[in-house]
């Protein structure tokens, strides 16, 4: 199928094109969308999907929502119902598209989710997530939310599925939190910016811009986040910006042979709630390099660096095989 928005092709719109694939069929379906921004609120809920753009610098997705926006009966989005796009559906596929959400920096609008993503299995090649505070959630949720009854959102009420996800040559750009989650993720080669907007949260003077990551990896997971060969740039000022800090206990976070750039804060690492260094955490490096790896003797107490045969045993196809061995380097239909 092929989505333009110039009519050309068989649909206008992507959630045309995606609503018309039977929901209980199996069969991939492979949807080409044209050159074009395509402002809209996307949902992927069907199985074994291929979105295939002109490129992201030619194909996007975008919409304003975010967490301070209100519906008519003056109810608060919160997070999960700002989303631009949905990627709920198992197998789904993406290359070569922008997902962003253009609702303005975190101090103002609060958070404002570019892409949700929580099907199992799910691929992205080539594809920028543009924002500010949590770009990009890769699902499941927690079990449960720390501040309020309950999290809202289009995955409220429903069971809770484990969500395996694959991230290639990708862009990634926001300030806080902008990539969190209990998925089990790898990123390959990607290029994750951290942008300028001071957290204001943080005491007066402190010179603090934010954390790239917020993972809630389960208990019972052995994986969280991995990433492989990336370039962290940024911003903000020399030593301002964190690798992350833990959503949950039992968090886990690698980089390995990344990238690093001035702006990473020389603790690496911070600590949220007491969840660090007394929940449980394993945050771990391993042949990072630049002036963000330079201080890794710095680093929190609680964080670790790998050796050589463990950092081997986080490559893609271990990382991700699940129960089935399902490889995303086989095949971006696999």
């Amino acid at each position: 199928m092929v989505v333009a928005k110039d009519g050309s092709g068989d649909f206008v719109t992507i959630q045309e094109a995606v609503d018309s694939i039977t929901q209980a069929s199996e069969e991939r379906v492979d949807i080409v969308v044209k050159e074009g921004e395509y402002r809209e609120k996307l949902v992927v809920d069907r199985p074994n999907v291929t979105l295939t753009g002109a490129g992201a610098d030619k194909t996007f997705i975008r919409w304003d929502d975010h967490a301070r926006k209100t519906f008519p009966d003056g109810e608060l989005y919160h997070t999960f119902n700002s989303y631009t796009a949905l990627i709920g559906g198992d197998g789904v596929a993406c290359e070569g598209i922008t997902f962003a959400n253009d609702a303005g920096p975190g101090e103002r609008v609060g958070q404002a989710i570019a892409a949700y993503v929580d099907g199992d299995r799910a691929t992205f090649r080539r594809c920028r997530f543009l924002g500010w505070q949590d770009t990009l959630f890769t699902g499941p949720l927690p079990p449960n939310p720390l501040d309020r009854s309950t999290f809202g959102g289009p995955r409220e009420g429903k069971p809770l599925r484990p969500s395996r996800q694959y991230y290639e040559d990708c862009y990634i750009e926001g300030d806080v939190d902008f990539i969190f989650g209990s998925a089990t993720a790898v990123f390959y080669r990607c290029e994750i910016r951290s942008k300028g907007g001071e957290n204001p949260s943080k005491e007066a003077g402190e010179r603090t811009y934010g954390w790239i990551t917020a993972a809630s990896t389960p208990a019972d997971s052995a994986y969280g986040y991995v990433f492989l060969e990336c370039r962290l740039t940024g911003e903000t000022p020399p030593g301002t910006v964190y690798l992350g800090r833990p959503w949950r206990e039992r968090a886990r976070i690698a980089f390995i042979r990344c990238e690093l750039g001035e702006h990473i804060h020389p603790a690496g690492w911070e600590d949220w709630s007491g969840r660090g260094e007394a929940g449980g955490v394993v945050f771990s490096e391993y042949a990072n390099k630049g002036p963000g790896a330079a201080s890794v003797n710095g680093r929190v107490s609680w964080s670790s660096a790998l050796t050589k045969e463990s950092a081997e045993t986080l490559s893609p196809s271990l990382v991700l095989a699940g129960s089935d061995g399902w490889n995303p380097l086989w095949n971006v239909a696999d």
